[in-house]
């Protein structure tokens, strides 16, 4: 597998501003995802920030001080580690339209934002504020998105 992308959004709109950018130019995978998968993952982990996790997620809620101090600093860095099984709740199913969950994409990120009050404990991190629950999903989306490659590349020169 060639080197991946450095990702960096400054919110979450720079991470919608990138998966349209995708859908328009398209992409080389260079993981297990498409785009579409990755999107639709993407709104099965940012959507219960609004809605609330399932109660059995905080079942290892006193592992949270630690989770904060040794993983949350991993999430939030530009290469943060890859191939952590995700729960069965977040895999996204094989066949997706790419332009659908884009789409939908958008709409979670837009209810995100348009969200009043806390958002729901991080069942890793447990409760946070409204801009480090942002940043998490943001450092999240640009995780995921670096396996894609626009297949559009500027070339340069004469």
């Amino acid at each position: 597998m060639s080197e991946l992308r450095i990702l960096q959004f400054d919110d979450l709109d720079g991470a919608v501003a990138e998966t349209r950018e995708l859908l328009r130019s398209g992409y080389t995978r260079q993981g297990n995802w498409s785009l579409g998968q990755i999107c639709r993952h993407l709104i099965l982990v940012q959507d219960p920030s609004v809605d609330g996790y399932p109660k059995w997620m905080s079942l290892f809620a006193f592992m949270r001080p630690v989770m904060r101090r040794l993983l949350l600093p991993k999430v939030l860095s530009d290469d943060s580690p890859r191939g952590i099984r995700t729960a069965s709740m977040f895999v996204p199913p094989a066949e997706v339209d790419d332009a659908a969950e884009v789409e939908r994409f958008v709409a979670s990120v837009e209810r995100f934002h348009a969200h009043a009050g806390d958002y729901a404990p991080h069942p890793a991190f447990g409760q946070q504020s409204r801009e480090m629950i942002e940043r998490i999903h943001t450092c999240h989306a640009a995780h995921h998105l670096r396996f894609l490659q626009p297949a559009e590349t500027s070339t340069g020169g004469i």
